[in-house]
């Protein structure tokens, strides 16, 4: 049987959404073969290109590289190439490198910024639509603030302090908010005075954040206000020059930095597929997101380069929502195809926007219903790029965003202010971790020797009657099994003391300690009863408990693990508690636990080197190897 040839040019969002949904939907699908296009080896996390611009993430943050992605897709070709040109006739897609033919197009190369034609934009300005954008931003900044610390003329020096944002839609609202946040650090860094810096944004509309409602959009202003960002609306920029802007009231403003966030228009690459466009170089496609005119062709257009009016003279707005919806639905529509089923209409589902300014403050619209403002929106939008990871199934990535944007992160720029940042020195927590690893050792090796000698292993554990008297104390439904005949210890204490020297638990200063739960809780009982039916299997499971607790022990004395030995001593503190069999006088055994969560097993310990090898090797037979650039061979 012929196979099915999808081809879908462009790893964006929507790009990404439309493969991951294909090689889902077409995986026990043999006759397919599905190739994803792209000029980049990586998918690049757009709406946060402003946090590395901005100085607050590595740019490594917001790059996802395409292998790690489809790496258990395995009817998933990926190619590192640019598209040069469609054969439309032959059905073809021609790249600088070879090409590609298809059965099935889904065209997604994304947008470029739009300078409406100013002059001096492209050669003075600055744009924030790639990551070459972002890091580039970033370059100047840190170099031109270099400059003017040593810069003699005043007049020079404010202008080279002076950062001019031109446009307030969400980018380059996002953009001022990460200035903000890291002028204080640029400052600290160059010895200047962050009163010297000038924060301004040009709009020439009379208003911002124009896909917010007014009261939300008023509130982003009152915040820009008050740490001292400069608004100019109604002030449309005619001209950019190297050391200035000039506006269209014919006032200009001393700048060595101009970014360029006023508008996106379809990527000048798709002008010459020879598709029918609209404004903006759009291409129009009807409700199935195929092309016009070539709707026998199967070719399907998506992202922020399709034009298709969901309403009179409102196509599909150029954010990531759309361009995911608009890539699920050219995807489903292709496997209806293949199927032999009925396609599906577009129906934008958009559930709200939400504008960051720097790293804690934020407002948000959700739903049309809920309005959010400050921490609450940042909350919010840190959860909706989960869901993000989430949708497009990378469990690795969004642990990565998840340490880069609440534990990797310097100068309290995180919603939580700086305090969940894993920044220090874990060095100081070594003592405290062995000390925790030689009380559980001990404790463990109390219920091996018994009463047995330490130096005499022979004598340890006996005739198994150490084990018999007291795995039967916290389990009434076991005690008539156990026979009678306890050690002369055993029957010499209480059962509370016999409990208690069961987990090697002593106390002190005279008095009787308190029990965390002195019975066990019923739903509780229910499960050990289920776990430990009979009287053989609790014994087999006392021994195997006693084991896991030595290596425990050892793990964490070695510092191999720690992470997960920890957690481990947590689950088994909460199993003593709730078996009736721990005290509070112990409790600090989960405190501790938590404590040296916090990588302590890297320092001192063999976590330092067993940790990054386990990740390279995990990584390498999960993921693959991740490379520069993908071939289809």
């Amino acid at each position: 049987m012929t196979k099915q040839k999808i081809v879908v040019v462009g790893a964006g969002y929507a790009g990404v959404s439309a493969t991951k949904f294909l090689a889902k939907k077409l995986k026990k699908d043999s006759d397919v073969e599905i190739t994803l296009i792209d000029r980049h080896s990586y998918h690049t996390m757009m709406t946060e290109l402003h946090e590395v611009a901005g100085g607050r993430v590595e740019p490594s943050a917001i790059q996802y590289d395409l292998q790690r992605l489809f790496s258990r897709k395995k009817n998933v070709t990926l190619v590192t190439d640019t598209v040069t040109g469609i054969d439309k006739a032959k059905k073809v897609v021609q790249t600088k490198l070879g090409s590609y033919e298809f059965d099935q197009l889904i065209i997604g190369m994304g947008g470029e910024p739009n300078d409406f034609g100013t002059p001096g934009v492209k050669e003075h300005g600055f744009t924030l639509w790639s990551f070459e954008n972002s890091l580039k931003i970033r370059e100047h900044i840190l170099e031109t603030v270099e400059k003017a610390a040593i810069e003699p003329d005043p007049e020079v020096r404010k202008a080279m302090l002076t950062f001019v944002v031109c446009g307030s839609g969400f980018t380059g609202i996002e953009m001022v908010g990460e200035l903000i946040d890291w002028k204080d650090r640029l400052a600290k860094d160059f010895k200047l005075d962050p009163n010297e810096f000038t924060l301004m944004v040009v709009e020439a509309m009379p208003t911002i954040l124009n896909m917010l409602s007014r009261n939300d959009a008023a509130k982003a202003e009152r915040y820009l206000e008050k740490k001292n960002v400069k608004l100019l609306l109604n002030a449309p920029i005619v001209e950019v020059a190297a050391d200035h802007i000039k506006l269209k009231d014919g006032s200009s403003v001393a700048t060595h930095t101009l970014i360029w966030t006023a508008g996106v228009k379809a990527t000048s690459d798709a002008a010459d597929f020879g598709l029918e466009s609209a404004r903006g170089n759009r291409l129009i496609a009807n409700e199935f997101m195929q092309a016009k005119g070539y709707e026998d062709k199967n070719i399907y257009v998506v992202g922020d380069l399709v034009y298709y009016e969901e309403f009179p003279e409102t196509p599909t707005p150029q954010i990531v929502q759309a361009a995911e919806q608009t890539g699920h639905t050219a995807a489903a529509n292709i496997v209806a195809d293949i199927k032999g089923s009925e396609k599906h209409k577009f129906k934008g589902n958009y559930q709200g926007f939400m504008v960051s300014v720097g790293s804690k403050w934020g407002v948000a619209n959700l739903f049309d219903k809920i309005h959010l403002s400050g921490f609450l929106a940042i909350i919010m939008k840190h959860i909706v790029n989960l869901k993000y990871f989430f949708d497009i199934r990378s469990g690795y990535y969004m642990f990565q965003y998840i340490m880069h944007e609440f534990f990797h992160i310097k100068d309290d720029r995180n919603v939580t202010r700086g305090h969940s940042s894993r920044y220090g020195n874990v060095l100081w927590s070594v003592p405290l971790r062995v000390f925790y690893g030689m009380v559980w050792l001990v404790e463990s090796m109390k219920k091996i020797v018994g009463t047995g000698d330490y130096l005499k292993p022979s004598t340890w554990f006996g005739d198994g009657s150490w084990f018999t008297d007291k795995v039967a104390f916290p389990f009434p439904w076991l005690q008539e099994q156990v026979t009678t005949g306890a050690s002369a210890a055993g029957a010499e204490t209480t059962e509370t003391t016999a409990k208690a020297a069961q987990f090697g638990l002593s106390y002190a200063y005279g008095e009787e300690p308190m029990q965390v739960f002195e019975h066990m809780p019923k739903w509780f009982e229910s499960v050990m009863k289920f776990m430990m039916p009979n009287q053989e299997v609790a014994l087999f499971m006392q021994k195997f408990m006693t084991i896991v607790e030595v290596l425990i022990a050892l793990a964490l004395i070695a510092g191999l693990f720690t992470w997960i030995s920890s957690a481990a001593t947590i689950g088994l503190t909460i199993a003593f508690c709730l078996s009736g069999m721990f005290y509070w006088v112990n409790i600090w055994f989960i405190f501790v636990a938590f404590a040296l969560m916090n990588g302590s097993g890297r320092a001192l310990g063999l976590d330092r080197w067993v940790i990054p090898w386990v990740q390279r090797t995990l990584g390498k037979w999960w993921y693959g190897t991740p490379k520069s650039r993908y071939t289809s061979k």
